[in-house]
């Protein structure tokens, strides 16, 4: 009908919008109309300079030209659709309320029949009509166009903002960096490019510091200048601040390694600082969850309950809260710790997948028929004729051909051959084995069709799927908790092991000597990895790749800057003493933190499990002394010479006596039960979040907590 050709037009416009996030040509396509429609439009103001700042300190791509088009382009769009769509909507509201007045109020409760007046919107006046139709789409055009430009801009402020909180929490490291390669002896600038490369490793403070390098590699920019500019556009004033003193210490002649100390241990006492307010931080978000998501769903369900028993069925609220209101609330308060707390932690350096990656020093087996004797037999120079006959290329051809199937299934085949070793990498992997069995399980333990009720079949599949929940958790927990011990173990040797080799290294050993040294010590979970890196060595490896490959094998932050220092180091000088026993310290302050917070948050954990058996235990009191009580005062019949001492007969036990034949016994039983699962899955999780910052940590802690509840639910004979 032709009443819904605006409708469609406004979807599809929409449509395209949404796509243009996705896809690179449509992505093109829009900001070509964008900047045709309202490129003109964008002009150099002082508005316009402020935006260009933001801009750069959220690191948004493109110019401001084509992101501002694009913002007024949007916010027209949406303004003309919401328009549109604001119509549609004051229509529908007219066709769902054409309903007579009669009808509304007696459907409705007797304080709420003043609601039937709005049947009156059904027989408007065409020209009252026109002003609600009017005022309907001024409003949400209006409101969608003005939301969608302050959207825009405010998206940038934010990631501006949250920029400069993760700059600050990897200024200290980064520091360190740079004050241990000055220390060696590297050149600043070849010291602020080796950090550009290593920005993976020592996160955004680097990556904003890599902004001058690119501004010196690409535009001939001197350090001083590049520095400054940094200084000028970074978010971060603390980084901000660094950045302009040492611009002033380069230029000034004044001692690099020395301004650099005072700064590394400058920064080092604003980690201990900062850690202590993170942690003071970590405990309110500790009491206000016990308080508000323990105690607080607690206490309404005990009331609901009680009242429901009494008075009247509260079964629809208590499902609204169990099952919507708890899981909906944790996930919001997970979510929000772990905005507030993701930058002011402990590291939460991203590492690359320990894969087969190709590193320096490292061929395969492609390389090695390419240009492993330094020819390259698939081509000829210039005039120079190709001697083989066309076999010989075609058996050449299938040969490099079935080399590069290899090089791209190695990595599978070393997987399938190490199936133990993936599944440790990565725990994940393992629900492929128990989802599966989880879900035979399911099927073969259960019998929900022959049940007569819909609480019947519920209650026919939930503990096999409770039984399933635990397994698949337990098996998820189980893999990460071992590959995280190690990886702890190995950490906790990471700076023995920097301390031993910069005294080998300082004794006089070259780094190839100390290292074979060093591998024959006992620095017990890291004793195996470094004789492997020892090994490679030996059979032709360079230092620098063997490195890099036990870097790749623990996959840890700590090692991975050790690795860093310790490479660029001795591109600098043999001498790598010094640069040690800096990352030696670094190391261990690092760890100090970690440990720190794990001793202070334990009590919390203790808490949050306290807390959860309290809520167990209330339900065990509901269950099984409650509800008896009431049962039996209601086939006794107890009370009822006394209901009417009470005024009007209200409050009697035998009033409640009367009505407890009608309650839902079997509802307020599973409800019971399910909260008490959904409870400890959350407390689980929140568990995980603040105890040690990942909500991968709450796994073990859920299925511990699962593992209570159903031991006390069947104990209680719920289950």
């Amino acid at each position: 009908m032709i009443w819904t050709v605006p409708l469609l037009v406004t979807v599809a416009v929409l449509g395209v919008l949404a796509l243009s996030f996705v896809h690179r040509r449509v992505n093109l396509f829009v900001s070509r109309i964008a900047l045709s429609a309202f490129g003109d439009y964008v002009v150099d103001s002082p508005r316009s300079n402020r935006q260009r700042d933001r801009m750069r300190a959220a690191h948004a791509g493109g110019t401001h030209r084509v992101y501002a088009a694009r913002t007024l382009f949007y916010a027209a769009v949406l303004g003309v659709s919401g328009s549109v769509l604001g119509i549609y909507l004051a229509a529908g509201t007219l066709v769902f309320m054409d309903v007579n007045a009669e009808t509304i109020r007696g459907t409705l409760p007797e304080p709420l029949s003043f609601l039937g007046e709005l049947a009156r919107l059904s027989a408007i006046e065409p020209l009252e009509l026109f002003g609600l139709l009017l005022l309907s789409s001024a409003t949400i055009g209006s409101g969608l166009a003005i939301g969608v430009y302050v959207l825009r801009w405010g998206l940038l402020s934010e990631r501006a903002s949250s920029r400069a909180a993760a700059i600050d929490a990897t200024l200290p490291r980064t520091v360190a960096f740079v004050y241990a390669l000055s220390r060696s002896g590297m050149a600043f600038p070849t010291v602020m490019r080796t950090l550009a490369e290593n920005e993976d490793v020592y996160g955004e403070a680097a990556t904003e510091l890599a902004v001058a390098v690119r501004d010196m590699n690409t535009f001939g920019t001197d350090v001083l200048t590049a520095l400054r500019r940094t200084a000028r556009h970074t978010p971060s004033e603390n980084l901000e601040e660094f950045a302009e003193n040492l611009a002033s210490v380069l230029g000034s002649g004044r001692s690099l390694p020395e301004y650099l100390h005072d700064q590394y241990e400058r920064y080092q006492e604003e980690s201990e600082s900062r850690q202590e307010q993170y942690l003071e931080l970590l405990s309110t978000f500790a009491e206000a969850y016990v308080t508000v998501l323990v105690a607080g769903p607690l206490f309404f369900i005990t009331i609901l309950v009680v009242v429901g028993l009494v008075l009247q069925d509260t079964i629809p609220i208590l499902r609204v809260i169990v099952y919507a209101g708890l899981p909906l609330a944790t996930a919001g308060f997970v979510v929000y710790v772990d905005s507030v707390t993701r930058t002011i932690g402990t590291d939460r350096t991203s590492l690359s997948d320990a894969t087969d990656a190709i590193v320096p020093g490292r061929f395969t087996a492609l390389g090695a028929i390419r240009g492993g004797s330094g020819s390259n037999v698939g081509a000829t120079d210039g005039g120079v004729e190709d001697s083989r006959t066309g076999g010989e290329r075609r058996a050449h051809d299938h040969q490099r051909e079935r080399l590069e199937q290899y090089d791209r299934l190695r990595r599978t085949l070393g997987w399938a051959r190490r199936p133990g070793e993936l599944l440790l990498r990565r725990p994940i992997l393992s629900l492929a084995l128990t989802l599966p069995v989880a879900g035979v399980w399911i099927w073969t333990s259960t019998t929900p069709l022959s049940a007569t009720s819909p609480i019947g079949v519920v209650r026919a599949v939930d503990d096999a799927v409770v039984q399933s929940t635990i397994l698949v958790g337990l098996v998820y927990a189980a893999l990460y908790e071992v590959q995280k011990r190690r990886t702890r173990r190995m950490e906790s040797a990471v700076p023995d092991f920097l301390d031993r080799l910069a005294s080998v290294n300082d004794a006089g050993m070259t780094v190839v000597e100390s290292l074979e040294r060093v591998a024959d010590s006992d620095l017990d979970e890291l004793t195996p990895e470094l004789e492997r890196t020892w090994r490679d060595v030996q059979w032709g490896s360079d230092v620098e790749s063997a490195l890099y490959r036990l870097e790749r094998r623990v996959r840890s932050p700590l090692v991975s800057r050790s690795v860093a220092l310790i490479v660029n180091a001795m591109s600098a000088s043999g001498d790598v003493a010094p640069v040690l026993s800096i990352a030696a310290d670094e190391t261990r302050a690092a760890r100090r933190l970690r440990r720190e917070r794990r001793q202070v948050m334990l009590t919390y954990l203790i808490v949050i499990y306290i807390s959860f058996l309290v809520f167990l235990g209330i339900i065990a009191s509901l269950t099984l002394a409650f509800i008896p009580a009431i049962e039996q005062a209601a086939g006794s019949g107890v009370g009822e010479g006394i209901s009417g001492g009470t005024p009007g007969g209200v409050g009697g036990v035998g009033n409640i006596a009367e009505g407890f034949g009608d309650v839902d016994i079997a509802g307020y039983e599973l409800i019971f039960y399910h909260a008490a699962i959904i409870q400890g899955i959350c407390s689980g999780a929140v568990a995980g979040q603040l105890g040690e910052g990942d909500l991968r940590d709450g796994v073990k802690h859920a299925v511990i907590l699962l593992v209570l509840t159903f031991v006390s639910v069947v104990a209680m004979g719920l289950a």
